[in-house]
């Protein structure tokens, strides 16, 4: 079960009480696993797959592997993050997507067909649940979007900037911090990390981009 603190993460409770998410969950049929590193969470392939994933803690990451085996990361997922066959795009025909254990993790499982039907008792919270739903499908559409511009682009150099502005135009300046690490960002732009690391010490030279860390700032 989410903790107070972790449910306020969470886009999927937004404006819904500790007391409202303790009610719901026996109404939703909600059911707790532990995982370990390295360990399936979800197979979207699984037709049998019905469910909304919610991380309570650790880390995971939805995954990406194309007709050549080569493994995209399409977003990582910390506590309060959200993944589910409804709530993922379609990939073609030979894709696969998985969401798989980083970090010791432990995800709470809920129907997703519960959240569509409506409660016989007219809850309120039930109602935001659902429109907090909405939300979040939007949400990805819109990262889908931006990530799909990122990967569009011909080059490792263009691949950074392009992200680089995401991430600037969020916080309104020209200063941001990458939400993972330089390894996942290779992985992110669908790059060989040891490229990318060039290109970004040819970047720091140019004085295009500043750096200390995961801190950036486009110059």
């Amino acid at each position: 079960m989410l903790a107070p603190q972790e449910l306020e993460k969470s886009p999927l409770f937004q404006d819904i009480s500790y007391e409202e998410y303790r009610k719901m969950l026996p109404c939703f049929q909600a059911v707790g696993r532990s995982y370990q590193s390295d360990e399936l969470i979800y197979d979207f392939g699984d037709a049998q797959r019905n469910d909304v994933g919610i991380v309570e803690r650790g880390t995971a990451a939805l995954i990406r592997i194309d007709e050549e085996g080569v493994a995209t990361v399409m977003e990582e997922l910390g506590p309060g993050g959200v993944f589910g066959r409804d709530l993922a795009f379609a990939g073609s025909a030979g894709d696969s997507l998985e969401v798989v254990c980083r970090a010791p993790c432990e995800v709470l499982f809920i129907d997703y067909p519960h959240i569509l039907r409506r409660c016989e008792n007219a809850c309120a919270y039930h109602s935001a649940l659902v429109q907090n739903m909405l939300r979040l499908m939007a949400s990805k559409a819109q990262a889908l979007s931006e990530r799909i511009d990122v990967l569009s682009r011909r080059s490792i150099r263009e691949k950074l900037l392009c992200y680089f502005r995401q991430l600037a135009g969020r916080t309104g300046g020209a200063s941001f911090t990458l939400p993972f690490s330089l390894s996942v960002l290779a992985d992110y732009i669908a790059t060989d990390r040891s490229a990318m690391m060039r290109e970004l010490k040819r970047l720091r030279e140019e004085g295009v981009v500043r750096s200390e860390g995961r801190r950036f700032t486009l110059l």
